[in-house]
């Protein structure tokens, strides 16, 4: 491999990996996008770059500048690290609800740590809407709005959905993952549609979110709830506006769980449970499309950012959630 003197160019060009257990569930290949490879660990450190340098190309931020989101971890760890290469401040704001490997993650990287409770995007206090009245009060100052700031998107029509198709060779037939922000979901959709409108798009929710309410039906409805960290929306963000999503699903915790310890057990792969609900809905989706098709999905983060939560048995257990 080529030897890189930029550390931000090891952003991206994740490595693709066949899935075992899932190809042999689904009858079909499934291919899951090693995102726990870039160098803040998660799928976010994309959106985290294509943020902060449309800020610069725009002249939004100037030298020695703050960079302020509202984050439930990932995102903020990508935007430290982006920051700290670029000569930036971080502020992020999380609810205090999510992991204490990702608070622990973002003090060590520098970033200052704002703590809110857990609120409805209705509740003024949000940690979005605290980030944003944060970046409107701090001098030389952005907020990054990784949710309806579509240079989100645009890392992965241009970088994802580009990487996935020349990994499968051109040879794709379906793409599923769950939304937080809508960035991944919509930014692969559009990238690998411009390469064949007939790649299938689908949507993993987890219970708790309202997009499979709004693409089954057209409405935005929740129902049950999820532990799952960092996905699960309940309105259409801009970076969900024009997504090509064809097909969905509803996917429990149970069942992503249970692809989080089947690929820990019998493949070595220690991932969160958002990569278990995507690699769940891939295996949904192969199945709808058919033997022997092809199917891409996300593996979100490392699993190392949750030691406390979904790998401590005591939580495991206080969440219903019980070993495969």
């Amino acid at each position: 491999m080529p030897i890189t003197s930029d550390t931000l160019s090891l952003i991206g060009h994740t490595p693709l990996v066949r899935l075992k257990g899932p190809s042999e569930a689904a009858g079909a290949e499934i291919f899951g996008k090693c995102e726990f490879a870039n160098p803040g660990a998660s799928v976010k450190d994309r959106a985290a770059l294509f943020i902060v340098e449309d800020a610069e190309e725009r002249g939004l931020i100037a030298p020695g500048g703050t960079i302020v989101e509202g984050t439930a971890g990932n995102t903020g760890i990508g935007l430290a690290l982006v920051a700290n290469a670029k000569g930036y401040k971080t502020i992020i704001v999380m609810p205090e609800t999510q992991s204490r490997e990702k608070m622990d993650t973002l003090r060590a990287l520098g970033a200052e740590l704002v703590l809110v409770p857990a609120a409805p995007y209705s509740n003024p206090g949000h940690f979005v809407h605290t980030s944003r009245r944060i970046a409107e009060e701090t001098p030389n100052a952005i907020w990054a709005n990784q949710f309806d700031n579509i240079a989100n998107r645009k890392a992965h029509i241009v970088g994802t959905a580009e990487e996935i198709w020349e990994q499968m060779d051109g040879r794709v037939d379906g793409f599923t993952c769950a939304v937080g922000t809508g960035g991944t979901l919509a930014g692969v959709g559009l990238g690998l549609k411009s390469h064949d409108e007939k790649v299938t798009i689908a949507l993993s929710d987890p219970y708790g979110a309202a997009l499979y309410s709004y693409y089954a039906c057209g409405e935005l409805h929740s129902e049950g709830s999820s532990v799952a960290e960092g996905i699960g929306q309940g309105r259409i963000t801009a970076n969900l506006e024009g997504a090509p999503v064809d097909t969905q699903f509803r996917i429990s915790d149970a069942e992503g769980y249970h692809w989080v310890r089947r690929l820990l057990d019998e493949e070595g792969l220690c991932l969160g449970l958002s990569s278990g609900i995507n690699v769940a809905g891939a295996v949904a989706l192969a199945k709808q499309l058919g033997a022997g098709s092809r199917v891409a999905t996300i593996l979100c983060d490392t699993g190392f950012r949750y030691l406390s939560t979904l790998y401590n048995s005591d939580w495991l257990a206080s969440k219903g959630l019980v070993p495969a």
